[in-house]
């Protein structure tokens, strides 16, 4: 049999091949490389969709958190830098570049452990940390200032919990959304809210093998905040409006031009294919439910009145025997991957630099039995029929 990719991006090329050697011939003929138009078009579309004032491409995710803290440092405290007694809560179930982040931007991560359902950071557990917090700093040598919640494999946090926290103890909430494009959250605000437009600011990824993937690297701020739109603009340019005569410690982090215009062509179709995410992992759901020890990804459901719209950038399941489920598939030719095998407190980046908040009992047992399956946009229903045959002939779940 043909072997099964965890994604094919050369089939998603075919099948918008058209659109995207049109974008790229476009710039071959302006040759305007650095900040060209297609730059500011993608930022207007995207802004546009997500419903926020503000979108500003950059050069990777993980530099949007970085510049999206930066700028909210210089907002809030006048400084280029948040300073080791600022504490700022994450999760540690996540791509390392959120905790790093937090480093870079010169504040102290704080891991607060996750819901074993969704793999989301757990609001209560959030505000337990913030309770014992407020009683113990009594001279407030450290001080929470905000949260960075991680839509996780394309699911929405709970945000209505989350911003509640936010607004009683006045910390801002940086979204990281580097996997859920197009994700929306339909929480107590009363209408649908694409993620990324409901904290302070949303950082995003366009590297290849994310729902929006450009031919490289890329990345997006979204922000309604004026102040944190213009000083991002500023910090991605070397740190000045003019950048022969600088404000602040800036970086050299725009998003190309040649990627601004591959992501252009993409986004047409990003909510075809979120939904061709979404019918795939109905047919997992239904052909996998109640096999073995397996425990499949729900949608969260907070209240009668909530829930999202879950985006599917990775469908992982969860079992007790997941090292031996992976070798079996590869034998068969399956690819599968695990998000993520180490969780960010067992980090060696983040000893002495972090706060550990009680266990991390959810994460640890998440890092040693996830496992995500392929699902590509374009994948066949015979590849989708043979990944989960494949499982239940296995002796363990059949």
């Amino acid at each position: 049999m043909k072997p099964i990719p965890m994604l094919d991006l050369k089939l998603e090329y075919e099948y918008m091949k058209e659109d995207i050697d049109l974008a790229i011939r476009k710039c071959l003929d302006h040759q305007k490389w650095i900040l060209g138009p297609e730059v500011k078009e993608l930022e207007d579309r995207i802004s546009d969709y997500i419903g926020v004032k503000h979108c500003i491409g950059v050069s990777s995710g993980t530099e949007a958190l970085v510049l999206a803290l930066r700028a909210l440092a210089i907002k809030l405290k006048g400084k280029e830098y948040f300073d080791r007694n600022d504490e700022i809560i994450t999760t540690p179930f996540t791509f390392t570049a959120t905790g790093d982040a937090i480093l870079r931007a010169g504040a102290t991560p704080v891991f607060v452990d996750i819901d074993p359902k969704t793999y989301n950071i757990d609001p209560i557990k959030i505000r337990k940390y913030l309770t014992q917090n407020s009683k113990l700093k009594t001279q407030n040598s450290t001080r929470v200032v905000g949260i960075i919640p991680v839509h996780l494999y394309g699911q929405a946090c709970n945000m209505d919990k989350i911003m509640g926290i936010a607004k009683e103890y006045a910390l801002f909430v940086i979204e990281d959304v580097a996997q859920a494009f197009g994700g929306i959250y339909n929480g107590s605000a009363g209408s649908p809210q694409k993620l990324g437009s409901i904290g302070m600011a949303g950082a995003f990824s366009f590297f290849p093998s994310k729902n929006l993937g450009g031919f490289g690297d890329g990345g997006m701020v979204s922000t309604n905040d004026d102040e944190v739109a213009e000083l991002v603009r500023i910090l991605l340019k070397h740190g000045g409006k003019d950048k022969y005569n600088v404000n602040h410690i800036g970086y050299n982090a725009r998003l190309d031009t040649l990627q601004a215009a591959v992501l252009l062509a993409k986004f047409k179709y990003i909510d075809e294919f979120n939904e061709k995410r979404r019918k795939i992992a109905e047919i997992y759901n239904e052909r996998l439910a109640g096999l073995g020890d397996l425990i499949l990804p729900v949608t969260y459901h907070a209240s009668r009145l909530t829930d999202v719209y879950h985006v599917y950038h990775q469908y992982t399941i969860r079992t007790s025997k997941r090292d031996e489920l992976q070798v079996y598939l590869k034998d068969k030719g399956i690819s599968t991957m695990v998000y993520y095998p180490f969780p960010l407190h067992k980090m060696k980046v983040f000893e002495g630099r972090s706060i550990i908040h009680n266990s991390f009992e959810n994460s640890e047992k998440a890092c040693r039995e996830v496992l995500s399956l392929p699902i590509e946009p374009l994948q066949s229903k015979e590849t989708t029929d043979q990944i989960i045959s494949s499982i239940r002939n296995d002796g363990n779940y059949g």
